[in-house]
């Protein structure tokens, strides 16, 4: 017998109708994304948005903005927000903070000059006023000021004076409500706004910042605008082309874009509408497909692509590209209130049209630059066919009845429980084959490298694919290739932990480098989720008597020898691995209960990138500099 499912009923009595500040309230995941730290985010980006409309506007070309502890405050000297009472006696400041779609940037004929505002919703300042515990609006128009203070989006106060101060613009100013953000820390993130408003400035040249927090002020501006922006996105980079710049306008619709190639495998690019930062859009799709026509009709001709030769596809063009593209339309469509990405279909015809013949005019004027692209992705379409090839190569061999062809060299484990085996990675055959009698056959596999690894921060993964020794740890490891990357797909991956063991001197210091290097350009989610780590094998053995024990670098010994005056025992120096014996090798860098091993973590991938291209990168300069800071820490070992 089966139980019934008991039915709830419900009628009217059921049924509300949520409106404007306890909607927002309500459900503020509908206003802007999420009551996390992306939230708190969005609810300051809205009201900064809004003085950036007045610059857009050309009424404001000074803007303020102040973080004290959770409360935030942005001044700026536009027009004023209107107010006074409506046809119906409402007070139409207060409405523009509260009533949901109640603001001037309705009108597509561009009458009030928000024609290319970011927000057309009016929606924005409401979600901030509404899960804001304080939001106050001071705006000075006419000779006249209006304030406005609200608690939760409640109106508290509300009075008109004499603009005594002979100012003009709008002062708003909010505490996140911790009712609603509950889990994150309220107080605005500085770094996150100050990089917030240096993308601004590059998009707005002639407006000035100035950012106050913790009693001192930055201010911030940009002369060249997008050009400014490409120029940061260059630095520490190889340059391979001179900059393309172009801007347009066409029906209201006004196009920037700036970019450049330098020699990365990977693409960069930042997206605005109307000042508002976008991850994606029709706008990118449009200045896409005018790249990828443009210079394949360049190409075709020069003669630079025969006749035999297909088109460039949009993938080809992708690597080293730097593009920053600027949009300013009117009544911008988006995917969410959040505006993180365009759906306008205006949006990608104007620009693909308008950047389309700036482009070949550039390539005309330019051939060393069109040169240069059309190489780089020639070198790319070859790069992506020779990776498809080996991802098609690594399949095979890591098929379920292909055991067999893992690499010959792999002393593998035998546990069927593969998160809990682990593999070490050793150089040469002497340290290989002490390291195959001191492991624990059934947790720990061995797979010797023969020599230094490739440098492969110099190479695509086409190259980095022919080294054999990089080959065998792909394969070894489980890894899939695709494309010009190895995805790590944790389901197929053989070991737990994958270990670099390598003698403690500077041979060793190297081989871990150049692993790491590998690790780090290809496949940085190994580090990311865990899976690498440093063998740490000790420097000295001390033998006094029956006992011994372990040192592990010259700091230790010396230590030793200051807590141990005298002598009376034997001290041992091991030279490499492959010096120790079996047993010396499993107590001392194998054995879990005895070794030491040091997890490799990127708690900061941008500072771990500068290190590997400072280190490992073509720019001498680069690493005489890192050199120079860093000579004080090193340890001469001769």
């Amino acid at each position: 017998m089966t139980d019934k499912i008991q039915v709830q009923d419900y009628g009217v009595k059921d049924i509300k109708t949520l409106e404007g500040m306890e909607a927002i309230r309500t459900r503020p995941g509908m206003y802007i994304g999420s009551v996390g730290t992306e939230g708190i985010w969005q609810i300051t980006l809205e009201i900064i948005s809004n003085a950036i409309d007045e610059y857009l506007v050309g009424a404001c070309d000074k803007i303020s903005i102040t973080l004290d502890g959770p409360r935030v405050i942005v001044a700026d000297n536009g027009r004023g927000v209107p107010f006074g009472k409506n046809d119906d006696g409402e007070e139409v400041l207060v409405n523009i903070y509260t009533k949901l779609h109640t603001g001037a940037k309705f009108d597509s004929d561009g009458n009030t000059g928000y024609n290319t505002s970011g927000g057309m919703n009016g929606v924005g300042a409401k979600a901030t006023n509404a899960l804001s515990s304080f939001f106050s609006v001071e705006s000075y128009r006419d000779g006249k000021k209006a304030y406005a203070l609200f608690a939760q989006g409640e109106l508290v106060k509300y009075e008109e004076t004499k603009n005594t101060e002979d100012k003009r613009g709008t002062v708003v100013q909010f505490i996140p409500d911790p009712e609603i953000f509950k889990d994150v820390d309220t107080e605005a993130d500085y770094n996150r706004i100050k990089k917030q408003l240096w993308e601004l400035a590059y998009l707005s040249p002639g407006l000035h910042f100035s950012l106050w927090y913790q009693g001192n002020i930055e201010q911030i501006e940009s002369k060249n605008g997008l050009l400014d922006y490409l120029d940061t996105l260059c630095s520490d980079k190889e340059q391979i082309t001179t900059p393309f710049y172009a801007e347009n306008i066409e029906d209201r619709i006004k196009v920037r874009v700036a970019m450049q190639y330098v020699n990365n495998y990977s693409d960069t690019y930042r997206l605005f509408t109307n000042s508002i930062p976008n991850s994606s859009g029709t706008h990118l799709t449009g200045f896409r497909t005018a790249l990828t026509q443009s210079i394949n009709n360049y190409a075709r001709a020069k003669g630079l692509l025969k006749d035999k030769d297909s088109n460039f596809t949009g993938d080809d063009l992708k690597e080293g590209l730097l593009l920053v593209l600027s949009l300013t339309m009117p009544d911008p469509v988006f995917s969410g209130q959040t505006k993180d990405s365009l759906t306008s279909a205006e949006g990608r015809t104007v620009v693909q049209r308008l950047c389309s013949q700036a482009l070949i005019n550039w390539f005309n004027s330019n051939e060393k630059d069109a040169k240069a692209i059309i190489n780089k992705a020639l070198l790319a379409r070859k790069a992506r066919e020779s990776a498809r090839k080996a991802k098609e190569n690594v399949r095979n061999a890591t098929t379920k009845h292909s055991r067999i062809t893992l690499p010959g060299k792999l002393a593998d484990c035998s546990s069927k429980t593969r998160k809990d085996c682990e593999v070490f990675i050793v150089e040469g055959d002497s340290a290989a084959g002490s390291a195959k009698e001191a492991r624990d056959r059934a947790t720990q596999a061995i797979l010797p490298i023969r020599g230094k690894i490739l440098n492969v921060l110099k190479c695509d993964l086409n190259k980095a694919m022919s080294n054999e020794e990089i080959k065998s740890m792909i394969l070894g490891f489980g890894l899939q290739v695709d494309s010009n990357k190895i995805v790590l797909d944790e389901s197929k991956l053989r070991y737990g932990k994958i270990i670099i063991m390598a003698d403690a001197d500077v041979d060793g210091d190297h081989i871990r480098t150049l692993f790491l290097t590998f690790i780090w350009k290809f496949c940085p989610e190994l580090i990311t989720k865990g899976y690498i780590y440093a063998a740490v094998p000790p420097l000295y053995r001390i033998i006094k008597g029956k006992n011994s024990f372990y040192l592990k670098d010259d700091v230790a010994l010396n230590q030793y020898r200051v807590d141990h005056p005298g002598g009376g025992y034997e001290l041992r120096r091991f030279k490499g691995l492959g010096e120790q014996s079996v047993d010396e090798l499993a107590e001392s860098t194998m054995a879990p209960a005895n070794r030491t091993l040091k997890q490799i973590t990127m708690d900061d991938v941008t500072a771990a990138a500068n290190t590997f291209t400072a280190l490992m990168g073509e720019s001498a300069s680069l690493r005489k500099k890192f050199i120079e800071e860093n000579a004080h820490n090193a340890t001469i070992d001769v």
